[in-house]
């Protein structure tokens, strides 16, 4: 039999941590079913740019989801946006290795376009909304490719991108922006949905901007994956304080019942790298936090060579990500 977690009180356990005095932290319930009592789950770090605080992150004593709690406000979140975050990053000379780099982001907005078409064929007749647009690499290749109309949105300011302004950006949260109703054939959030603050009003404004027959493309790190039972509170899909939710497979598809979305297929795996998983939890296992990409981008590629084999095999293996593709009940 399963030992019951003991409960905890989410503001008092985040006191024991160590924290900038400037820190300003707010309690929350459970995103998807407002229980408020929780047990602990575990303490994550900002791995990846290496900025100080320690987050501590709870499990939902009722549905069982792992969420962030208690979270920094808003205005002190977006510290942790800027150009250090990995999607912001505009630097593009890397030397001999430039053309690998560029060919690697330029895959990603491939895969992305190459899952999209497994359900939809993008026309000039498209409407795109890409929902954490970042700089807006994935919109700019859409149109180029099939001249969709594009727009995007992300509460970061100050983005910019060679052709940034082609998009009909919107800035801010989702959840406030004019967009038009029913004006929207496909919606995408890749990796938007586990940085959201209210997920809820997220996933009701994707619903209300969709047209009927839309499709709606979701993709978020999976808790319950590979990585996870490897890197645990070092696994690169915490990336506190960033990510609020860190959501399984069972959350998730709860979280689109709960909205009102019919899961037309739920893919165990994404668009995203999974070997950049693999890579950088190992790295802050091995070296903690603070991923200098200038040190390691050799490596990197020389690792992804070496482990081709398996990574042909990642949508079976459930390494680190997981995708649902929607439509409106």
């Amino acid at each position: 039999m399963a030992m019951k977690k003991t409960a905890i009180h989410p503001l008092e356990e985040m006191g024991k941590l160590e924290n900038p005095a400037r820190f300003r932290f707010e309690e929350v319930s459970c995103y998807y079913c407002g229980e408020k009592a929780c047990s602990y789950f575990l303490t994550g770090e900002d791995d990846l740019t290496g900025k100080e605080g320690n987050f501590l992150y709870v499990q939902c004593v009722s549905c069982g989801m792992v969420y962030q709690n208690p979270r920094l406000p808003l205005d002190q979140i977006k510290e942790f946006y800027d150009s250090e975050y990995i999607a912001h990053r505009k630097k593009k000379d890397w030397g001999i290795l430039t053309p690998l780099y560029e060919w690697a982001m330029s895959k990603h907005d491939r895969d992305k376009d190459k899952l999209i078409r497994r359900y939809l064929q993008p026309g000039p007749d498209t409407r795109l909304l890409d929902v954490g647009c970042a700089v807006g690499t994935f919109l700019l290749h859409m149109q180029d490719k099939y001249n969709c109309a594009i727009s995007g949105v992300d509460f970061k300011d100050g983005l910019s991108y060679p052709g940034f302004d082609r998009i009909r950006f919107y800035e801010g949260l989702f959840y406030e922006q004019p967009i038009p109703e029913n004006s929207c054939d496909l919606v995408t959030m890749w990796h938007f949905l586990e940085h959201d603050y209210d997920p809820n009003r997220s996933l009701e404004m994707a619903r209300r901007v969709m047209k009927k027959d839309g499709l709606l493309v979701i993709e978020v790190p999976r808790l319950d994956s590979l990585t996870f039972r490897l890197f645990g509170r070092k696994w690169p899909g915490v990336q506190a304080p960033q990510h609020t939710v860190l959501y399984s497979k069972k959350s998730f598809l709860a979280m689109m019942e709960k909205h009102g979305f019919e899961v037309v297929e739920y893919l165990p795996w994404g668009a995203f790298p999974p070997y950049f998983y693999i890579f950088t939890g190992t790295y802050f296992k091995l070296f903690g936090k603070g991923l200098n990409l200038n040190r390691i981008i050799f490596p990197y590629f020389l690792g992804q060579f070496l482990l081709t084999p398996v990574l042909w095999f990642h949508k079976v293996l459930n390494l680190s990500m997981q995708t649902v593709v929607c439509r409106v009940k």
